[in-house]
Parts: C-alpha cells; structure tokens; sequence
C-alpha cells in the first residue's frame, strides 16, 4: 500500500491537478481571511471555514476523478491489477493520496490563522472544529469519488458524477420535509452527511459523527476493491 501511496501522490504533483487544485482553494481562503483582516475581528476566521466548506466538497471530486478511470483510459489498469499487491492495498493506497493532498491544504490554511490568532483571541476549538469536520466530510466524498472513479474510464463523467453526489449529500437534509412519512424522514435524517458535520462546526466533538464518516469511508473503499476484484478475475 505503501508504493502505491507514494507512487500516487507523486503523480499528482508531477501534473497539475494538485497545484490547480490547492491554488484555487487557498486562493478563496486568502481572500475570505483578507475580508476578516479587514473587519478587525478573528469572529469572522470561523465562518472563512463555513463558506469555504461547500467550495471544497465541490472542488475535491477533481482529485478522485483521475485515480481509476485514467488507468483504464490508459490500459494501465490491468499491469496494476496484475501486480503482486493486494486490490485492497491498491485502493486504499490512491484514497490516501488523494485525501493527502487535501490534507496539505487545509493545513496550509491554518498559517494566517495562527498569525491573526497571535494578534488576537479566536474561538480555537471552534476552528479546529471546523477542520476536522472539513476534513472527515472530505474523505468521505473522497471515498466515493474513488468508487464512482473505477465505474468508467472517463474522467469527465467521474468528476461530474462526484459532484453531483457531493451536492446531493448537501441537500439531502431538504429533502425530509418534502414527504410527510415518518420513515422516510428517518432515513433521510439518518444518512444526512450535514447533520453529523454541523456539531463539529459548534465545537462539539461527536464520536457517532466520527464512527458515521470513517464507516463511509471504509464501506466505499471496499466496494472500489470488490469491483477491481471483479475485474481482475475477468
């Protein structure tokens, strides 16, 4: 899992997705955080994160798209299937890159919060609060962005494939008060990826919330290695 992680992450800074990808958001980031200069108070660096979560979940499926349909575009994808490494190995190896890259990211972000910060008195567990649910979201939509990345061989319907998903799970809270059934409404609420995100975003640490995300996480990246599996015995 190791080479496949290492390899993986190479590629993405030897083209410019990763830099495409990190210079758009920490654009949007500086200028939020600009905006919160300008106002004098570090109230607003909390709501930098709000407003710049949807910007991400919306940006990351540019990460994923590439990770299985290119090799099959490339006919690469039976030389990895066939190599001496489990399919196991192979999908938890890419999701890794592509969540570290994301990872760099909103860790780069937290430097002009630090420096603000030294300057005044933020609500510090509301901002890391913000990260870690930024960053437990995010590797969900990364997970399935992975799946969704080894169902076809085009990149293009693997990123608008994801996007559509990643705002589907934003909406989806709407969507309990449009039928009047109590069960529906359970299941909807149940599912509701915003509903687990939002106690992080007020400083509240949930363990269900943190257990939900890795279990989606988890879950997806298993089904990505039964449908290599399947393909590897074909």
């Amino acid at each position: 899992m190791t080479a496949i992680w290492k390899r993986e992450l190479k590629s993405y800074y030897y083209s410019p997705i990763a830099y495409v990808f990190m210079g758009v958001i920490l654009f949007l980031f500086g200028v939020y955080f600009w905006q919160v200069v300008m106002s004098g108070s570090s109230y607003y660096m909390t709501q930098v994160y709000s407003i710049m979560f949807t910007w991400c979940m919306l940006f990351l499926p540019a990460l994923t798209m590439k990770t299985f349909s290119e090799e099959r575009k490339n006919k690469t994808d039976q030389a990895l299937l066939t190599a001496p490494v489990s399919v196991t190995s192979i999908v938890w190896g890419k999701f890794l890159s592509a969540f570290c890259v994301y990872l760099f990211t909103m860790l780069i972000t937290l430097i002009p919060v630090f420096i603000i910060g030294a300057f005044s008195d933020p609500s510090w567990q509301l901002i890391f609060g913000n990260i870690v649910a930024t960053l437990l979201y995010g590797a969900a939509i990364i997970a399935i962005g992975v799946f969704i990345s080894s169902l076809t061989e085009s990149q293009i319907v693997a990123l608008v494939a994801t996007v559509g998903v990643s705002i589907l799970l934003m909406l989806v809270d709407s969507f309990s008060g449009l039928v009047d059934n109590v069960v529906f409404q359970t299941i909807v609420n149940w599912i509701s990826f915003q509903s687990r995100y939002t106690p992080f975003t007020n400083g509240i640490f949930n363990v269900s919330s943190v257990v939900f995300f890795l279990s989606v996480v988890v879950v997806f990246n298993f089904l990505t290695a039964r449908k290599l599996e399947s393909r590897r015995w074909s």
